[in-house]
Parts: structure tokens; sequence; C-alpha cells
């Protein structure tokens, strides 16, 4: 069926191309079929093309010849194309386009968009079968996609530094709650030699940190547990670090999570959670983690009871030089 419909725009607001789900899918279906690849190796002909690429050569032409008419892909004749620079940018794994990879898990979690807006609870099991976290831990290649997609492959090299109330003159460990492969620690260790630090995250996860951290120069400070931080935590760092785990989980296993980083922590010691926490004036935002995993961003009123339920303060709440928004919190007094 051709839709014909007429074109509406008003008050600088372009609809229409708000609504344009084709071009998003035909683009994903390029880069997961590696067609820029294919025609750089020559197979610019539409046959040799699909049959390089695996699929049917008059479905591709009709998805080529959107994306041509977006102007993305050149079709030199009929059914001969050549790449322009957007369709060779479609080519960058740090895009995450890949629809067998988490990119798709990520396109087709925004489908349940209905069903948490209904129900307040994501949905994403319904259409893959497990909770997300199980998910990853099932499909060991979409896992790595992911611990990309949250370092210097999808997120850009780092360049992390904390703004401590007290500073970092007392600080002689550092401990990074669910660190991924250690991006942020490492860049933390760099700027601050005199400091080790211990990466936590999920066994998979930490095994595969071994290039971060060595390409930083900080391997041989940095511990790594393979373990839940559901779990009980390394305990008697001078500062737990929490950035972009908070905003993955809905109240309760954010007290959890908080609560172990309380009850690892030295009286003196410090929490600092970066991401999941907004301040109160600013405007309600959506991500895809609470869609996939329930998570939600909380105001620092609302992060307060959390943290209180924990054993936890908060000891400051701002913005940092960097434009992050970073909570500091200790224990009870």
């Amino acid at each position: 069926m051709v839709e014909d419909r007429p074109h509406y725009r008003e008050h600088g607001v372009d609809l229409d191309r708000m609504l344009d789900l084709q071009t998003p899918w035909c683009l994903m279906v390029a880069a997961t079929l590696r067609i820029p690849e294919h025609i750089a190796r020559g197979h610019a002909d539409l046959a040799d093309l699909a049959e390089a690429a695996g699929c049917d050569a008059e479905a591709l032409h009709a998805v080529l010849g959107h994306l041509v008419s977006q102007g993305v892909f050149v079709e030199e004749s009929p059914g001969r194309f050549a790449c322009n620079r957007p369709a060779e940018q479609l080519a960058n794994p740090g895009r995450f386009l890949d629809l067998e990879g988490i990119g798709g898990r990520m396109a087709h979690t925004w489908g349940t968009l209905l069903d948490y807006v209904r129900t307040g609870q994501p949905a994403y099991a319904t259409v893959f079968g497990r909770p997300f976290w199980e998910d990853l831990a099932a499909h060991p290649r979409i896992a790595a996609d992911f611990d990309a997609l949250m370092g210097p492959a999808g997120h850009g090299v780092p360049d992390y530094d904390l703004e401590l109330s007290g500073g970092w003159d007392r600080i002689r460990s550092v401990v990074d709650v669910g660190g991924g492969t250690g991006a942020m620690l490492a860049s933390l260790l760099r700027r601050h030699p005199e400091v080790r630090g211990t990466l936590v995250d999920l066994p998979g996860t930490v095994a595969r940190a071994a290039q971060t951290l060595d390409a930083a120069g900080v391997a041989s400070r940095v511990t790594l547990a393979g373990q839940s931080f559901f779990d009980r935590l390394p305990a008697g760092a001078d500062l737990y670090v929490l950035k972009s785990v908070l905003n993955d989980w809905p109240d309760e296993p954010t007290v959890a999570i908080l609560r172990r980083c309380a009850e690892a922590a030295p009286r003196a010691g410090t929490v600092i959670v970066l991401g999941g926490v907004s301040p109160d004036e600013a405007s309600r935002p959506l991500a895809i983690d609470m869609l996939v995993a329930g998570g939600q961003t909380s105001t620092v009123t609302q992060f307060a009871e959390q943290a209180r339920r924990a054993g936890l303060d908060i000891l400051a709440a701002r913005v940092q030089a960097s434009g992050r928004f970073v909570v500091e919190l200790g224990h009870q007094v």
C-alpha cells in the first residue's frame, strides 16, 4: 500500500519528518547487511551486491532507492550503486546500527514504548524472551556489543575527572561499581597516580577490561572483581563510584545498590553518583534504559529518600565543570 498524505508543517515543526520510520530502518538494514563494505570491495551492481550481502535483489533495490532519495548512497546508473560520505559512515562500528547486535536490541525495544507507558514496567522480555540483563548473559556477542557501547567505542575516548568536595588528597583507593571494561576507572587512575582502583562488574565484562587498562598504563594498580553489584562489594575504599548504573534500575534495586556501597564504605568514605539523578527543576527525560530494564532518573529530592533508606545522606549535588550532574553521598551522622 502506497501512503499518500498531505505534508503538514506548522510552527517550525515538521511532524511528517519526525514520524518517518522508513529512513532509520533502511539505514540499519544497510548497515547490518554491510552494504558499504560490499560496495567498497567492488560489488556495485545490484545482483552482485545482493548476492554478496545474502539478500533479495529487488527488496535491496527498494531500500537503497529510498536511501539514495535521502542523500545516502549514489545510484550512478540504474542498478549500480556507489558510496558517498554518509554511506561510508554507516560502516562505523561505533554507531551500533547492526540489527543483529545491541543496536537491534535497542531499536526493537522502542516498539515496546506503549506497553511501558501503560504499565510503567519494561516489556523487553516479551520481545526477546528474557529480561535485559539475563538476555545479555545468554548472548555473549551482544553483551560484548553492549560493553563497547558503554565504553570508548560508543562514547568516545574518556577523559574523566571528578571534583570532590574534599578534594583528592585523602583518596588512596576507589571502587568503580558497575564500571564495565574500566574506561572511567582508567582515566581516574591516570589523573591520580597515587590512587589504586578496583573494577566491579560481571565476570564476563571485567574479563574484557585488560585492553583498556593496559592501554592506559594502569593495569598494575587495578584489582578486578567479577561479581554482581547486588552482592557484597570490596570493602574499605575511600571512594565508591556509580556512573551510568542507577539509571538502569527502578527504586528498590537502586536502594539495594546504594546499601551495598554504604556497607562497604568506611565511615569517612564517599559514594559518588553520575547518572540517574537530576536537579529537581530539570525536565523529565525519556531514555532507552527506562524501556530495557525499567530504569529511572530521580530528582534530587526523590534520590535523597532513596539514599536515606540505604543509610546515606547527600553531601553535595551540583553540575561540575565537565557539565555532568554529580551527587556525593556519605554515611548518615
